[in-house]
């Protein structure tokens, strides 16, 4: 009987077994931001510990950065940990990209576009949406900042292993729909709790066809579904993406990586515990309409009404969204006026959102009273986006052109929403004040349709807006 990529994996790494039954699993890279690492370097310094293999960890900053104003941050406490990452990683013998670096950005930018993200390796970070590194064929975990310990101090950490879920996509997205509509097509479908105890295979020719970007897309949702991390099978679309990369093998030496990269694939044998089928060409532009990332429709549908339901659970569930939201049941989604609209974050900051969203955005404007933001990803993609004129597109529609970081993601920044607004957002998470305001609102979109609610003033259909054919 064949393995999958992720036992395949998980043999590759496995120390040994524990005696609660845990496998000890050996994390071939580390990837650390400011805001869980101050306190895992307290800890080894309370243990007198140092990092095991320094090496084979890599620092930036992300969350607490801000996208204005950088080199000196108003907020004393985002300051603080600035200071206290560069002194960890100095003191540690730690690479860090940090703001003079020419290399920073959200963490999980970075590791792709740096190289150090690899097929047939097990990734560990502490930040949820390290599932983006799978898109290579990686076996990648977001972790708590004591497993961030454990991993500065073991290089190990303990794990129960997973079942794997096959999520098998075949067809072309039609035109106007990208991977961000997948993703949430998604977990719509197998909801934000359905992926519990699994891995995520995702595989089927439209994931064959995708670019990495697009593949880091799906993946880095994958947490939004339950899914413990999510992968795609490496291939000749990873080698090509990770070639002459910075941290990328060379010569001879590349041959050998990219042979035992391919070994790590899934065999055409392997047995998954489950298997879904979707096909691509059903699903239409996505946007949520409630409080968890399952809460989507696409953008022809109505908001849901809990009177169309007997389910007890389920109408509560929506009459608690929809009293957050502040949006009528029953009607329909496209037409909600917006507030805010925000381009950015590791799951659509690359340089391909913003190239994509820039074919449509030129010549068009932001409507009055919309407050609109762009954020790359890194400071590379704001460096390629700046020579190729992009973000003289962006600016001269109405959106504030920043620089990298997490940005309005998360709000752990300058960049939140103030009281109810509502934002139509290229990021991961629309949870109760997960931007910044305790009553601020999310609909998640792809970035072209942010770009698209940002010139209509509403959610609306970028395909109409843009006359996508």
């Amino acid at each position: 009987m064949g393995k999958t990529l992720y036992q395949k994996v998980w043999d590759a790494h496995t120390v040994g077994t524990l005696s609660d039954g845990r496998t000890q699993l050996f994390i071939g890279t580390h990837l650390i931001h400011e805001v869980t690492s101050p306190q895992a370097f307290g800890m080894l310094r309370e243990l007198d510990l140092k990092v095991k293999y320094p090496k084979r960890t890599f620092a930036t900053i992300d969350h607490i950065v801000p996208t204005e104003n950088q080199d000196q941050p108003a907020d004393p406490l985002a300051a603080e940990m600035i200071d206290a990452i560069r002194s960890n990683c100095d003191d540690f013998g730690v690479t860090y990209f940090d703001l003079k670096s020419g290399k920073q950005g959200i963490v999980h930018v970075v590791g792709p576009e740096q190289g150090i993200t690899q097929p047939g390796s097990t990734i560990a970070c502490g930040d949820s949406h390290t599932a983006t590194h799978g898109a290579f064929g990686a076996i990648a975990f977001g972790i708590g900042t004591t497993q961030v310990r454990d991993v500065l101090a073991t290089q190990t950490m303990a794990m129960e292993s997973l079942k794997v879920r096959r999520i098998e996509v075949t067809g072309k997205l039609r035109p106007g729909v990208y991977a961000k509509d997948l993703t949430l097509h998604i977990i719509r479908l197998l909801g934000a709790k359905g992926g519990i105890g699994y891995a995520y295979e995702y595989a089927g020719d439209t994931f064959d066809n995708f670019t990495m970007e697009e593949r880091m897309t799906v993946c880095n949702m994958a947490i939004e579904g339950g899914a413990r991390c999510g992968y795609v099978n490496p291939d000749e679309t990873t080698f090509e993406f990770l070639k002459g990369r910075p941290y990328s093998p060379t010569g001879a030496e590349w041959d050998e990586a990219v042979a035992r990269w391919k070994s790590f694939a899934s065999d055409t044998d392997a047995e998954f515990d489950d298997i879904v089928k979707i096909n691509a060409e059903d699903i239409e532009p996505t946007v949520t309409w409630g409080i968890s990332p399952d809460h989507g429709i696409s953008i022809s549908e109505d908001i849901p009404d809990s009177a169309t339901t007997e389910d007890v659970e389920e109408k509560a569930v929506i009459d608690e969204a929809l009293a957050y939201m502040e949006l009528p049941a029953g009607t329909p989604i496209k037409g909600i006026p917006i507030d805010v609209a925000f381009i950015g974050s590791c799951t659509n900051g690359r340089l391909s959102d913003f190239r994509e969203t820039a074919k449509f955005l030129k010549g068009k404007k932001v409507a009055d009273g919309i407050k609109a933001i762009a954020v790359p990803g890194s400071q590379i993609t704001a460096i390629q986006c700046e020579k190729e004129g992009i973000d003289k597109v962006f600016s001269e529609a109405g959106f504030e052109w920043r620089a990298a970081g997490c940005s309005m993601c998360l709000a752990m920044n300058p960049d939140k929403l103030i009281g109810n607004q509502i934002c139509a957002s290229s990021s991961n998470r629309n949870f109760k004040g997960r931007q910044g305001s305790p009553i601020g609102r999310t609909v998640l979109m792809s970035p072209v349709m942010v770009a698209a609610a940002a010139v209509e003033g509403k959610i609306a259909d970028a395909r109409e807006v843009f006359e996508v054919a």
